[in-house]
């Protein structure tokens, strides 16, 4: 089979990533890219529908300028990866399409991925938020299943009447449980078919996926089919635990069962002890190891005050003695029953615990990288053109004739770790001239021989005086992608040190080193970049450097993306996060709240003649309202002080783990315990007509 010759380069167009393909055939049988219905010529252009959309904005003449063609079709929905893909394919010229030059050779399209891995690392954040944002969902199916109780009783006992003995009404029960969770499910796929092909519309971090993509996993999809009716027939026996159904109404046993305390303080702590053994890994440690069990220990230890409330609550309620009389009323009936409140309230606490953590860490995070300003140095040189090193003296031949270019700073660079200390890092190394390092930091006097190490913008590089520089390991990888041992080579001592707020900005420590230092050691890398200088805009000198030739046919990488630039960008990512967590966090809430409300509508009904026989005896129906408040308020308190201790004290270890800083963002942890408190003066207000209705004299009537 014929292979097609493929060649690829990354534009970067005012903030964005362009992918651009230059492809051409070698016979008639090369392959062609889905997505494509047939392949470009030399000078023609097939674009993604975002491209389109980019050319047609204000932005669009400058982009011209990059993509230099005719565009002579689109790339349908085969060839992308999602709707805001930027893809460009591109014809070669007649003398470029040879197995020389034509870069990578491709016999077909379609072939079997690995698909995408999860790591331990991503594990850390993903399982707590999954565990965070699921478990009030399924307290919440379990608490739905339950709602009707009263009338359902009515109607068992009727059954029991005409006959039906003890084991076929828990049959029945289990069943009338199974119809409603079914409809649930039906309800449930209807809204996800319905709602699927409005995600195309929502962007997240840049992506804006198809919603025909979004196809649950057929395994996910088992379990969601299973779990649901079984939490609602398990919610539906255990309700019945404690009940007799007799002809003439239910019968049930008053005196509480006591709790088994042992599992619930062992699933605390095997998580407190899983967390505390990552106190003997090393600081900064990124083992894989680790990060399992500090995500192991911090689901466990979430869902370990989710089983520890009720029993908190209990012992609180039994302590408790004297107040008002609505006060009593509330404590009286938590002494005699705290167990389903504090079910429904803890729901509510993992939620608020789960969310604190989340919230400091990307605090945490945050205040380690700082903002945007932390960059003090303007860049001299903004915009980048990365080319193979044999065409670097075509392309700064091109560049000098360029309308107000100023200077071109040739810098190859390289990537290597530096061993010599307690833990191996990753160092980037930049070999140029002292004009062209200059441009890159404040180096001060240089001559030829110089090196200078920039350090990160931790600032744990401090202090260094080069006495003992150690050495660095260039990084190759082979034909794989797998990582090789290369050439190693000593830092010399006369390394100097430059602070990371003298620099363009740097994410990783990097060397600065003139050729004369470099000797005689061969870089894997052939690649060098040109840094331009020149009148004008960062984005106008791109636009003029990217027309001064065809970007695709140079096999070059344009980038006017300053570090300041992609350091906003990456803060506008993690404020995103934030937000997106935030309104999440909020929804679970909400669903937790429902819950809180179904509860206390469901206990209202179930005590109305109790109720009615107060009101009657001369109780105003205020105090009935209080005791409601108190009765619900009582195991939120108790769970926000257990979400908001869990939730700080979980970070420790991770934060200890990152080596980051312990940051705590008060106004929003304040903000979140004020909504779960919130939520419970909302609960007690949307009651209080029905608390009026039962109150009155006709409640005592019984048929």
């Amino acid at each position: 089979m014929d292979p097609l010759y493929s060649r690829s380069t990354y534009i970067h167009f005012r903030g964005e990533s362009i992918a651009g393909n230059s492809v051409a055939a070698s016979g008639p049988d090369s392959p062609i890219p889905p997505g494509v219905e047939r392949l470009p010529e030399p000078g023609e252009l097939i674009v993604s529908p975002a491209i389109e959309d980019l050319l047609a904005s204000p932005d669009g003449d400058g982009l011209r300028a990059w993509l230099p063609g005719e565009i002579v079709g689109t790339i349908g929905k085969a060839g992308l990866v999602d709707a805001d893909d930027l893809v460009v394919y591109t014809g070669f010229t007649a003398g470029q399409a040879n197995p020389a030059e034509a870069g990578e050779q491709i016999y077909g399209y379609g072939g079997a991925t690995d698909g995408f891995a999860v790591g331990a690392s991503t594990l850390l954040f993903v399982v707590p938020i999954a565990a965070v944002l699921l478990l009030p969902l399924l307290i919440f199916v379990t608490t739905a299943s339950r709602m009707g109780a009263a009338q359902r009783e009515r109607r068992l006992a009727a059954l029991r009447l005409i006959g039906v003995d003890a084991r076929r009404i828990r049959r029945i029960a289990a069943a009338e449980s199974l119809l409603g969770a079914f409809a649930g499910l039906l309800v449930g796929a209807g809204l996800f078919l319905l709602l699927r092909p409005l995600l195309s519309a929502t962007e997240l971090f840049g992506i804006r996926l198809f919603g025909e993509d979004f196809v649950p996993s057929p395994s996910l999809l088992v379990l969601i089919v299973l779990l649901v009716p079984g939490l609602a027939v398990g919610a539906a026996m255990f309700g019945l635990r404690r009940t007799i159904v007799e002809p003439l109404g239910m019968v049930r046993h008053s005196k509480p069962v006591r709790r088994r305390m042992w599992w619930r303080w062992a699933v605390v702590g095997v998580g407190a002890v899983l967390m505390l053994s990552t106190l003997f890994a090393e600081v900064g440690s990124g083992s894989e190891g680790v990060a399992v069990v500090l995500t192991a220990g911090s689901v466990l230890v979430l869902i370990g005050i989710a089983v520890v409330l009720p029993w908190a609550v209990e012992k609180l309620a039994g302590a408790l003695r004297g107040g008002p009389p609505s006060w009593q009323f509330a404590i009286r009936r938590l002494q005699l029953d705290s167990g389903t409140a504090s079910r429904v309230v803890s729901g509510l606490v993992v939620v608020l615990a789960g969310t604190i953590l989340i919230q400091v860490l990307v605090a945490s995070v945050e205040s380690r990288s700082g903002s945007s300003d932390r960059v003090t140095i303007p860049e001299a040189a903004p915009v980048e053109v990365s080319v193979e090193s044999e065409r670097m003296q075509e392309v700064r031949q091109r560049l000098a004739g360029v309308e107000g270019v100023d200077a071109v700073y040739p810098i190859r660079t390289a990537s290597a770790s530096r061993s010599g200390q307690s833990v191996t890092s990753f160092v980037q190394v930049e070999i140029g001239d002292c004009a062209a390092l200059a441009v890159r930091a404040r180096i001060g006097s240089c001559t030829d021989g110089d090196a200078f190490l920039v350090g990160n913008h931790s600032g744990s590089n401090r202090g260094k005086d080069g006495s003992e520089p150690g050495s660095v390991e260039f990084n190759t990888f082979d034909e794989n992608g797998e990582h090789q041992s290369g050439e190693a080579w000593e830092l010399p001592g006369s390394l100097r040190y430059v602070p990371a707020e003298q620099s363009v900005g740097f994410y990783t420590e990097t060397l600065l080193v003139t050729p004369g230092v470099i000797g005689a050691v061969q870089l894997p890398n052939d690649y060098v970049s040109l840094f331009v200088s020149g009148s004008g805009t960062v984005d106008e000198l791109a636009d003029r450097v990217a027309a001064a030739g065809d970007t695709l046919s140079w096999s070059a990488s344009i980038s006017s993306n300053s570090m300041k630039q992609y350091i906003a960008q990456t803060d506008r990512q993690v404020e995103m996060f934030r937000n997106i967590l935030l309104g999440a966090s909020l929804f679970v809430l909400a669903v937790a709240a429902l819950s809180l409300l179904m509860l206390s509508v469901e206990q209202i009904t179930e005590r109305r003649r109790p109720l009615a026989a107060l009101s009657a005896a001369g109780v105003p129906i205020s105090v009935l309202a209080k005791a409601s408040l108190w009765q619900t308020a009582v195991p939120v308190l108790v769970g926000v002080g257990l979400a908001v201790g869990a939730g700080i004290g979980l970070t420790a270890p991770i934060l200890r783990l990152a080596d980051l800083p312990m940051a705590l963002d008060a106004g929003m942890i304040a903000t979140l315990a004020a909504t779960a408190v919130g939520a419970v003066l909302v609960v007690s207000v949307l009651t209080l007509p029905l608390l009026r209705q039962v109150t009155r004299l006709d409640g005592l009537r019984a048929e």
